[in-house]
Order: structure tokens, then C-alpha cells, then sequence
């Protein structure tokens, strides 16, 4: 696990659970646009872990509010922690490789989602000042380097 240390406001605790997905199809990655602080980032389809949910269900389900599409994890890319700059709050992100399954584009997106998008890596490393944490790019990376787990790994 990697932290981003922050000079400006000291850790919070407890720390935040959440999900993220890596989903690549034809050499673009899935990707929301959303709002962040007043702002417009970009980020993978992620969130919060819900009472009485496991992992996979919160990455299936996020991806899905978040995208219109279903996915199927099929391995864990990376577990993280996270100290978000701005105000201290930990994050502990397990980010899952999944696979794009089939797009409802009647579903409504999350409030604060502005759309979804597919970008290969050279649009994302444009846009490096607009993704919503480092965690955004650093997830591709290592994807593209071949990193994965079994699912297995995660027991819950």
C-alpha cells in the first residue's frame, strides 16, 4: 500500500472503505466524470462500502450507479491508502479489475456524475490535473504492467 502524505491537514481516523474499478475495453479505460470540491474530475467508477455488503458487491454496484454498465470483477488490482490533501480524511481503496458486461443506458448515473467515458492511458495522462487523486493514474499503471490478484484474496 502506498500513502500520500499531506503537509496541510493531519490524518483523520477512522479511515474510509471504498471500491474502485479498473475496466478496460480495446485499449480505452472506463472512466466518470464528476464533481469533487466544485470542481470536475475524473476518476474510475468508485465508492463508499455500504453496511452489510462485501467488496464485490459494493465494486458491482458502483460501477453500475455510477456507469450504466455491469461488470464482473475478476481480479484485485490493488489495495491503497489514500490521505486526501485537502482535509486529512484516509481512504482504503481496493481497486478490482473488472470486466464491461453490457451498458443500460436507461439507468440514471449518481448525483454528481456528469457522464462516463472511455479513455486510452495518453487522454488520461492529458487530463492528470483534472483526476480526483493519484490513485486514478497509478491503478492504469499498474494494470498495464500486468499486476493482479485471484479474487480469492479478499475474504469477506
Amino acid at each position: 500500500m502506498q500513502a500520500v502524505e499531506t503537509d496541510s491537514a493531519p490524518p483523520q481516523w477512522p479511515p474510509h472503505i471504498t471500491v474502485a474499478c479498473v475496466i478496460e475495453q480495446q485499449g480505452k479505460f472506463l472512466l466518470v466524470e464528476e464533481t469533487s470540491g466544485g470542481r470536475l474530475v475524473f476518476n474510475q467508477p468508485a465508492g463508499h462500502l455500504e453496511p452489510n455488503e462485501s467488496l464485490l458487491e459494493a465494486a458491482k454496484r458502483e460501477v453500475l450507479e455510477e456507469t450504466g454498465w455491469h461488470c464482473q470483477p475478476t481480479h484485485v488490482l490493488r489495495i491503497s491508502k489514500y490521505i486526501a490533501p485537502h482535509n486529512g480524511t484516509v481512504y482504503y481503496r481496493t481497486t478490482f479489475i473488472a470486466e464491461a458486461l453490457h451498458h443500460d443506458s436507461n439507468l440514471p448515473l449518481d448525483a454528481g456524475i456528469e457522464r462516463a467515458l472511455w479513455m486510452d492511458v495518453d487522454e488520461i495522462k492529458q487530463q492528470q490535473c483534472k483526476l480526483r487523486s493519484p490513485l486514478v493514474l497509478e491503478d492504469i499503471e499498474h494494470y498495464l504492467q500486468g499486476e493482479r490478484y485471484p479474487l480469492s484474496l479478499i475474504n469477506d
